[in-house]
Order: C-alpha cells, then structure tokens, then sequence
C-alpha cells in the first residue's frame, strides 16, 4: 500500500461538487446545563457567555475538496458562493497549486454545528440553510464546468440530500466524464428516502462506489427491507446484500471500522484507536482518502485502512485540519505491525 501512495503521481483532477456552506461550529461542554441557561434566558433576553466558537468553510464539496488537496491530489471544485463566500473559499484553497476553482455565483449555505459529548462519544447535530444549494442542477454547469468534467480522473457528487436536483446533477456530471471513477456521497437522506432509494436505481449504472455513514447506511437497509447494522459479523452480511440488491459497491465508514462490498465480495477493517477532538467533517475526509486510495489502485483492505488514518487523525486533532499524505503513512506504519 505504501509504495502505491508514495509513488502516485496524478495528472488530470479529481472533480467534486457542489456544495459550500459558512460554518460555525459551537463546542458545548453540558448540554443540559445550556438548555436550562436558554429556558432562563428566553424569559427576558441576554448572552451566555463561555461557549466555544469557531468559523470554517464547510459543505461536504469543499471539505472533500480540502482534504483532497491536503493528501496532495489536484482537484477542481464546483461551487456557489456570494461574495463573502468566494473570498473564503479563495483563502482557504490558496496555498495549494493543484487545484481550480469554478464558483458560480449565487446564495452560500449556512450552517450551525454543535458538538456535545453524548456517553463518551462526541456527537454533532448541524441546524442548516441550504442556500442555492438546494437548486443545483445541470443548468448551473457552463463550458468551462462541462471541460473539467472531461478530463477529470474521477467525479464525486456531494450533499444529494440538500440538493432537489441531486439525482440530475450526478446523471449529468457522469455523463459528462464517462472514463472517470463515479463517486457519491448523498449525506443525510432522513428526509428523502424512498427518493433516494429511487435515485440509486438511476444512477447504479453509472456509481463506482455509494459513500455512506452509518445513520445513511441504516436508512437505506430499512428502505431494502433489511435489519440494521449491529455487530461486525452481521454487518458484513448486510453490507453485501445491500451492494447486491442496489447493484452498486458500497463503502461504508463507521465509528468502529469500515466496510466494503461490491454484492460479491466485502471486507472490514477496524478504526485506529483516537481520542475524539473535532467530528465535523470527519466522512468527508474519509471520503476523500478512500476515493484517493481508488486511483492509487490499493486493494479493498488497503484503501480502508487508508481511509481509517486519515480520518483517525483528522479527529484526533482539534483544529479541524485535514492530514496530508505523507503524515497518514508515518500514522499507519507507527500504528500496523
């Protein structure tokens, strides 16, 4: 696996799209404490001081498109963005040279993250306005958008939950870079599941690879008819009937480990061991690890536990910042035998 990565030289970008969100992620330290303090509050107005606050770019597009970036793959992303927005989204992608940008111009979204602390685990509920988000189809794409298309080596459509013309905008973009590795990663489809259960049967014939967590993973095995995921032995068994009946592979990261299958086929590899500092964004640097380990053509088990450090040190460390390439393989080494 090693010497695959080391060794990657990409020409031709990865092409992700389209969201881009304002972030504020607030920290709250005793979630009970803070909904008596509001209750309070809510009676004649005032401020709670003391909570943690940090502003980010975010949308799963352009965290994906980061953290691709941090791992040294070249990337072009597609977006919306105001003015504000695309002056973030400059800033944040200036350092790096293998990546273009193609913002178009309209309505950011916005998004609230709170992080708490539930039994151990920190858990992240997000409070969002999509913006112009919500709206983006084909229509949005202009020459400029279709060329990068054409050569990219592969596509990943992001956030299909937010986005009406979801379903539209993956054919099209597929369509349009029909040599390319097919990526898709819906986010949460709570809202949407019969809709999105029907949208994967369009899209089969085009996906190389569904990217989902574990709350999208059990959304879709109800909507199969399937029970939910539960330990290591069972999951692997539903994890390959769902590829089958979808006819699609599917990969699929949890907090103890991530799985593979392509209907035939599955395997599983445990997370590295991390204490938890920041969650917010943590599968979208999955996502772009693991797509990376697909161009890098690493084995199944080898893409995963590639995925898996990256993530593992993205989490562990609290100021949000993605690895880059060379620190997941000294990660790895230090922590395989």
């Amino acid at each position: 696996m090693l010497e695959k990565l080391e060794n990657l030289n990409l020409i031709n970008p990865v092409v992700v799209l389209n969201d881009f969100f304002l972030d504020r992620v607030i920290k709250i330290p005793n979630l009970n404490q803070l909904y008596n303090q509001i209750l309070e509050k809510s009676k004649l107005g005032g401020s709670i001081r003391g909570i943690s606050q940090t502003d980010l770019k975010g949308g799963n597009a352009t965290n994906v498109a980061f953290a691709l970036a941090r791992l040294g793959c070249p990337v072009s992303l597609i977006t919306i963005a105001d003015k504000a927005g695309t002056y973030m989204i400059k800033e944040t992608f200036s350092g790096f040279s293998n990546v273009s940008l193609f913002i178009i111009d309209g309505k950011p979204g916005r998004t609230t993250s709170l992080e708490f602390n539930n039994a151990g685990n920190v858990v992240n509920i997000m409070i969002s306005d999509l913006g112009d988000n919500e709206n983006f189809g084909p229509e949005k794409l202009g020459m400029k958008e279709q060329a990068i298309l054409q050569s990219a080596d592969a596509v990943i459509v992001t956030n299909w939950a937010s986005n009406k013309k979801g379903t539209e905008l993956s054919q099209f973009a597929f369509s349009m870079s029909k040599s390319s590795l097919h990526f898709l990663d819906p986010a949460d489809i709570q809202t949407r599941p019969e809709e999105f259960k029907d949208a994967l049967a369009k899209l089969a014939g085009y996906l190389d690879s569904l990217c989902i967590n574990e709350n999208e993973c059990n959304i879709l095995l109800m909507q199969m008819g399937l029970d939910t995921i539960s330990g290591e032995k069972e999951n692997r068994k539903l994890v390959l009937e769902l590829a089958k009946r979808a006819s699609i592979s599917i990969d699929l990261h949890t907090s103890m480990g991530s799985y593979w299958s392509n209907g035939k086929e599955v395997e599983f590899v445990k997370s590295f061991p991390v204490e938890p500092k920041f969650v917010t964004g943590a599968g979208d640097v999955w996502d772009a690890a693991n797509l990376l380990g697909y161009l890098a053509n690493l084995d199944s088990k080898e893409r995963l536990e590639f995925a898996n450090g990256t993530a593992s040190l993205y989490v562990g460390n609290s100021q949000g910042i993605p690895p880059t390439k060379d620190q997941v393989l000294s990660f790895i080494r230090a922590n395989t035998h």
